[in-house]
């Protein structure tokens, strides 16, 4: 009888502590930026949208700029269909 106990006592223990270790684990993994075509980003848990400027012409060509912290991506696609992007990131 005390030795039911005593294996029922410890798979308990191992199984709490498996779970205590996955969830110890989930947290403190590092934060990743939203991925490029999401229409929102994550801030403090809740849907932000994007800080996006984006021009649209009469002809169908477009421009955007989107910062990331110092850096800005610039998005720009002709009535022709040819799409330029280019990034800038301020050094200082």
């Amino acid at each position: 009888m005390r030795a039911t106990k005593a294996i029922l006592m410890a798979a308990a223990a191992a199984a709490a502590a498996t779970a205590f270790g996955s969830v110890a684990a989930a947290q403190s993994q590092p934060s990743r930026p939203t991925p490029p075509n999401w229409q929102y980003e994550i801030r403090h848990g809740k849907r932000v949208p994007r800080a996006t400027n984006r021009v649209t012409k009469p002809d169908g060509s477009w421009r955007e700029e989107v910062r990331q912290g110092k850096c800005v991506t610039i998005k720009e696609r002709s009535a022709s269909g040819e799409y330029k992007e280019t990034r800038q990131c301020d050094g200082s």
